[in-house]
């Protein structure tokens, strides 16, 4: 076994560093679009069709912030993980699995906009009552969604990782309403900022912490980043 670099970790502090900032910033940009309109599925519906760059904007910062999130996740399991293996364990898990199924949401979400788009709100309202119920796997995620952040939260007090505000700032995201077409009220507001509390004080720790990267590194970084954005124009335009 190669024991060459005993200081490796995924994703690694750059990437990690950069999601706990970004990410938490873009869920309540998200949540702050569509505050003003009704929580419920009709009435989103019904704000897509008057307002539809407002809510697409609302929507998809929202999805984005969800998918960055997760190197966030990841390190701060590790940070927690030091001494609080156990903890950090079950809440990350719990966490990242609640992740996938706001994607999955955020999936249904987009298909109904388009809905409205293409055919009429009617249309869309109906389809959207008469399949609220069908039974889907992300559904059997619930649990953990509530759980997941409250347990990360009580494994990053146990372990020092953040001070008691930060850690019961962080368990406010067990607030956050889950579910297909879910609007913003006060609450999501909470819970969102909250998450900014915790998280971007912990990502600019981490990102301080240690010897600046190497340059050779950055290049590296930024060409990346940059073929990244170029195929996913590309592939945006194809589909």
């Amino acid at each position: 076994m190669n024991q060459d670099n005993q200081d490796f970790w995924f994703p690694g502090k750059w990437i990690g560093g950069c999601s706990l900032l970004l990410a938490p910033l873009l869920l309540l940009a998200g949540v702050l679009l569509r505050l003003n309109f009704h929580f419920f599925f009709p009435e989103q519906l019904e704000a897509y069709e008057a307002h539809p760059l407002l809510m697409t904007w609302s929507y998809q910062l929202f999805l984005a912030g969800n998918i960055v999130l997760w190197p966030g996740i990841l390190t701060l399991v590790r940070q927690v993980g030091l001494s609080k293996a156990n903890w950090a364990r079950w809440g990350g898990i719990m966490v990242v699995f609640g992740l996938f199924a706001r994607t999955f949401h955020a999936g249904v979400d987009h298909l109904a906009f388009q809905l409205v788009r293409i055919h009429d709100l009617d249309l869309a309202g109906q389809t959207i009552a008469a399949s609220y119920g069908a039974f889907h796997a992300a559904s059997l995620l619930t649990l953990f969604i509530l759980l997941g952040w409250m347990i990360l939260a009580i494994g990053a007090y146990l372990s020092g990782t953040m001070n008691l505000f930060q850690c019961t700032s962080l368990a406010m995201m067990s607030l956050l309403m889950i579910g297909v077409l879910k609007g913003s009220s006060w609450t999501s507001v909470v819970a969102t900022a909250g998450l900014c509390i915790a998280l971007v004080p912990f990502g600019i720790k981490v990102l301080t912490a240690g010897n600046p990267p190497a340059t050779k590194n950055v290049v590296q970084a930024v060409v990346a980043v940059l073929a990244l954005v170029a195929l996913l124009y590309f592939f945006g335009q194809a589909g």
